[in-house]
Formats: C-alpha cells, structure tokens, sequence
C-alpha cells in the first residue's frame, strides 16, 4: 500500500505543482489542492474517505455553533464527538478484548474487528484544534466548509503530521504566494526527507523488524542491543524523514508549517527530548490540556498529576496497546523526577552524563513501545543487561546485520541524527552562498535518484506512523 501511495504521489504531484505555480488565484489553487488532496486519501482508503468527510463537516458547523451563548456546550459535544469516533475505531477492540479476557471470555458477542482508518489520530486532533481555537476566540469560525475541508485534509501531511494547529496556517490558507525560494527550499527539504525514510530508515528496519520477531527470551546481549539501537534509528528517521517531506511540500505550496523534530537525540533531559521530539504532538497537548489543566500554576502535586495525564494520553494517543500506555508512564515518571532538580549545567563531564541517561532512558522507552507485549519488552530489556537466554539464533541474525553496509548506513544515521550536518551547511551558506546551493540541490538529485532505485528494487518499506 505504501508503495502504490508513492507511486500515485509521484503521478500527482508534478500536476498538481505545475497548476499551483501557472494559476495565481488563491481559490483556485485551495480548490486544486483539495480535490488533490481527497484523490490522495481515497486512493489509499476508499471506504474510509467518507468518514474524513464526515468529521470535517461535523466539525464545521461545531466551529459555526460554538461563537454562541452556549459555547461550552457546544465545544463538549465537540470534544466527545471527536474523541467518540476516535474511540470507536481505534480503541474499541482493545478496550472489548481487555473486558473479554478479565471475564474469562464473558461477552455475550464476537468483538468486531473494525480497521483502524490511516491518519485518523492527526486529523481528529486537527479538527478538534480548529474547534477550540474558534471557541477561543484566537480565530474565526471558517464560513467556507471547503477552506477547513483543505486545513484538515491537506495531503503532505494528512496521514502522519505534522499536526498543525489552525491558528497556526488559517491565513495562509485565506492568501499565500509561491516563489521561486519556495520551491527551492520546499524541493531540497523534500528530497532529503525522503532519503531519511528510503535509505536510513528502511535499512535499520530490516534490523529490527528481524530481531524483533525472534523471541525475546532468547535473545542475547548482542542481538538485543542491535534491535533497540536500530528501532532507535528508525523510528527517528522515518517519522522525521515524513515530516520532512510534509514541511517541504507544504512550503512548494507556499504554506510554511512549524518544525516538528529539532535533533532529539542531542538532548541533555528527558524534559530536553520532549522539546525536540514530536514538536507538534507535544505543543497540541500542551495548548490543549496540560495548560487548561492548570499547568505548573496549581502547586506541586496537581503538576505532577497534570504531567502524568498528558503522557498517559500521549501513550495511548499512539495506539491501543498497554505497551503504549507504559511507555507514556514511563516518560511521565522521568520528567517528574526531572522536575524535582535538575538544574542547567556548564560542565562537559556532566552534559555527557545527562545526555548518556536521556539516550538510555529514551532507547528503553522505544523497546517498550516497538514490542508486541509487555512480556516482549521485559525480555528485550533484560537480555540488553546480560541477563537474556540462549543467543543462537538471534545473535546470528545480529551479526548478520553488522556488515559494512549497515555500519556504514548506521554510521551516517548516527552522524544524521545530531546537528553536525546542518552547521556544516550553514557555514558553507554564509561563506559561499552559490556553491553551497550547488551542492545542496546535487545531493538532493542524486538523493532522489538513489531513492527510486530502492523503492523499484526493494518492496520492503515500512512506515510506523501511518498505522496511529
């Protein structure tokens, strides 16, 4: 699927761009990359297409109703509608199974087996965005139901984020231009984010999905190591690669989106890494129920139950899995105990040690969220400890993928991963602006080359976010 989602992007695209860029008008570019924009969704989930119509609209007239006397109102409808659907089709089955197996198989019917619709948790967050700020008053209720439709159904990133909140584009959408540095910059952004998710992400995939689907207990030091780094890698630089392509493609539409990932792996703290990571999720939630919670204003414990209500929901928002609910936990518990002292520090010997700690807590925290089971995780988790079963053949498989290929993919995940590259780029800018662009758009072709030579030789190309 994800592949013909390419394949059909790469059809739609060229099209689309050339008639954005040859027609000025703003309705008709809004009007073009709309229908676009539902052609790409209904490619990939035909039946499911209707349900996107449905929240838009149903969010259209709540954004209509709630400037009036009973705005709470309305916004709680609001909330449990949105929430409601979410609920139905992503959590429904889990929460019936968890019943199901507490009551020994009780259920006095067959639990449905309802498809979790791709993108459906970043475009009820959307819409639901767009509700409250109106009820807000940070902006005004959309009268044309196209114009939200194009907001909540933008196809760079409809079906993995970035989440953009409304306040944060509603007058881009009213009036944008295109240059010539848009498409530049939209185009360099593009390439590379697409070489994030082909030739990095895809290659630490292998890894892990192999080592993963060995029995944790009978995983060594060696084989676990190598799974939770590559899940590591892979997580990171496929949902940053997406990202990347959603920003860049915004921006050849001359929509400029917020940032989504700025190196979180060069964090000091936990606190650090929630900053870097997930930007989007992490200020939704915040705007919307931490800060409405009462934030860190209401004294020390009604923060830290605060803190520990947003990562619970962080968790879940993931997926219905008890392994995401602790995950959340997880990282709720280390900025709680972050919050009673960690102070900013200038010695070198104590950054590496913070940043050490938040790499190892952040590494064990994705080995719980990429196992199947909590059983999974704990077994990963103590074989990465030396305490794991027989190693045989998982520490084969882990050998396997430490040829030069991979160490040298590995290699440059690794240097990807923290800023180097980008202040070498910029150096190059300030000091030669013509050859650094030069070499920029270079690598980008030879990047999109490499890019298409994987996807027609390799069918192994999987995408993490599309299944939250």
């Amino acid at each position: 699927m994800v592949f013909s989602s390419y394949a059909f992007l790469c059809f739609l695209l060229p099209v689309v761009l050339i008639l954005n860029i040859a027609v000025r008008n703003v309705r008709f570019r809004n009007g073009l990359l709309l229908v676009a924009s539902l052609l790409f969704y209904a490619y990939g989930e035909p039946v499911y297409i209707i349900l996107l119509i449905i929240s838009i609209l149903m969010n259209y007239l709540f954004g209509l109703m709630v400037t009036r006397k009973r705005g709470k109102t309305i916004l709680a409808i609001a909330v449990v509608c949105n929430i409601g659907l979410l609920f139905v089709f992503k959590y429904l089955g889990f929460v019936l199974g968890t019943i199901d197996s507490l009551t020994g198989g009780g259920l006095p019917f067959s639990i449905p087996g309802i498809r979790l619709p791709i993108g459906i948790s970043f475009y009820t967050f959307q819409a639901l965005s767009y509700v409250i700020d109106v009820f807000r008053g940070d902006c005004e209720p959309q009268r044309n139901v196209f114009r939200l439709m194009l907001y909540v159904s933008f196809f760079p990133q409809l079906i993995a984020g970035p989440i953009i909140k409304y306040h944060d584009v509603d007058e881009q959408i009213e009036d944008r231009e295109v240059t010539a540095e848009d498409l530049r910059a939209g185009m360099l952004r593009f390439s590379f984010g697409l070489g994030k998710k082909i030739l990095i992400a895809n290659v630490m995939a292998e890894a892990a999905d192999a080592l993963f689907a060995v029995s944790g207990a009978s995983m060594g030091a060696l084989a676990a190591w190598v799974a939770a780094i590559a899940y590591v890698l892979q997580i990171y630089f496929d949902f940053s690669g997406y990202s990347d392509m959603a920003l860049g493609l915004g921006r050849m539409f001359g929509f400029h989106f917020p940032e989504n990932f700025d190196h979180p792996y060069i964090a000091e703290s936990v606190k650090d890494f929630w900053r870097r990571w997930h930007i989007s999720l992490s200020s939704w939630f915040k705007e919307y129920v931490y800060i409405p919670l009462g934030g860190n204003r209401k004294g020390r414990v009604r923060t830290i139950l605060n803190r520990y209500i947003v990562f619970i929901l962080t968790g879940i928002w993931h997926g219905a899995n008890w392994t995401f609910l602790l995950w959340g936990l997880w990282h709720g518990t280390f900025l709680v105990i972050e919050g009673r002292g960690m102070a900013p520090t200038k010695s070198f010997l104590w950054k590496m040690i913070r940043h050490i700690y938040t790499l190892l807590e952040v590494t064990l925290g994705f080995v719980l969220f990429r196992a199947d089971t909590i059983g999974q995780a704990w077994n990963v988790i103590k074989a990465m400890f030396g305490f794991g079963g027989f190693a045989g053949t998982a520490y084969t498989t882990a050998v396997s993928f430490l040829a030069p290929y991979y160490l040298l993919v590995f290699g440059i995940a690794v240097a990807g991963s923290t800023d180097i590259a980008g202040k070498i780029a910029a150096l190059l800018m300030r000091r030669r602006r013509t050859a650094g662009m030069v070499t920029a758009m270079t690598a980008s072709l030879l990047i999109l080359v490499l890019c298409f030579l994987q996807l027609a030789s390799n069918s192994y190309n999987p995408f993490i976010y599309f299944r939250f």
